[in-house]
């Protein structure tokens, strides 16, 4: 069984985020081992200058660096000059993964600020849900579930029609 990490920076503060989130973990343990790491945001100012995004995303690389580059791992980051797939493609994928040898997958969902540059480097794919702009609190559960849906499709169900 593949283990996924959801390595999210920040917290979710809606009630019906977390609770979207509870449905979609609880629906995946069927088909992976989830966990999902919550890393600190940088503080920043109201208006931040770029020096001051890009020392935050530094700081919060270096807490993802030894997750995404460990050993028998894939690592996602999800931005926004990432490749988009359609749900079939992304299963795919997900089924390539474990056929590769790799046996933890991770999903790397940065600040409201993005992904640092090192870390996208060191990812193995680049991925982005849309070209349109979403509520950053929502990446997490629509990560969640284009999972749950890969995996549906990867075992042959008709959740994604």
């Amino acid at each position: 069984m593949l283990n996924v990490n959801i390595i999210a920076v920040g917290k979710l503060k809606e009630s019906y985020l977390r609770d979207a989130c509870g449905e979609y973990s609880k629906r995946l343990g069927a088909f992976c081992k989830l966990n999902i790491i919550e890393l600190p945001e940088s503080r920043l100012p109201d208006f931040p200058s770029p020096k001051e995004i890009e020392n935050a995303l530094a700081a919060e690389g270096k807490l993802m660096l030894p997750l995404v580059s460990a050993k028998n791992c894939f690592s996602i980051a999800m931005c926004i000059e990432g490749k988009q797939f359609p749900s079939e493609k992304f299963a795919e994928k997900l089924g390539k993964i474990s056929v590769d040898g790799k046996s933890v997958l991770n999903v790397v969902i940065g600040s409201s600020c993005g992904i640092s540059e090192e870390i996208k480097a060191v990812c193995d794919l680049r991925l982005s849900m849309s070209e349109m702009t979403f509520p950053h609190q929502l990446a997490r559960v629509m990560v969640l579930e284009q999972l749950y849906r890969g995996f549906m499709i990867l075992n042959g169900y008709k959740y994604h029609k």
